[in-house]
């Protein structure tokens, strides 16, 4: 067990039932009333954001996340099948469940992929990824404002808006976490 004071970023805890990740804390002590703690957290099942509060010294179950590395090997219909590169065990987990990854992740790249006990969390993909370009839209001259985009089409069929120079067989650097253009692969 750990107090609710030791609460810190990153910390993934077992609270009512859910399965959250802390993600910010911030605590308040004033002279008359006990420490208050406000825990903003994730729940690692459904993805929703919340503020817990927690009064000091309230005694939390740590949750032990397991993180592995694992390939993933092909689009099953229903599923994506991934595989341990180490004991070649496969793994499926509903497409239902990736909505948001799927727009990143391509055939035979490595995710970490989170694991609660035997339960399958889901997919962390790196904060930014590259993926070619497999259709832009054409440039019109003289089309130059300030931070002029157009729309384009990754590998993976995300939609995206990029910068008028970026043309089709380009690679380009996404941010994950937003879905935005955020730089391109300098060619080698």
């Amino acid at each position: 067990m750990i107090q609710s004071n030791d609460l810190r970023s990153g910390m993934s805890i077992l609270h009512e039932g859910n399965l959250y990740q802390v993600l910010d804390t911030s605590q308040n002590k004033t002279a008359q009333r006990q420490m208050i703690i406000k825990a903003k957290v994730k729940n690692m099942r459904t993805g929703s954001v919340v503020e817990l509060t927690f009064i000091g010294g309230d005694k939390l179950q740590p949750a032990h996340i397991d993180k592995r590395d694992m390939q993933f090997l092909y689009d099953a219909g229903e599923a994506i099948v991934f595989m341990d590169e180490e004991s070649y065990e496969q793994i499926e987990i509903p497409k239902s469940q990736l909505e948001w990854e799927l727009n990143f992740m391509k055939e035979n790249s490595i995710v970490t992929v989170v694991f609660y006990e035997s339960e399958v969390l889901g997919v962390n993909l790196p904060e930014k990824i590259s993926l070619e370009v497999t259709e832009a839209e054409p440039a019109v001259k003289g089309d130059t404002a300030t931070n002029a985009q157009k729309n384009a089409k990754l590998e993976t069929g995300f939609d995206i808006r990029v910068p008028l120079f970026i043309e089709q067989g380009q690679i380009v650097i996404v941010n994950t976490t937003d879905g935005k253009y955020a730089g391109r692969e300098q060619k080698r």
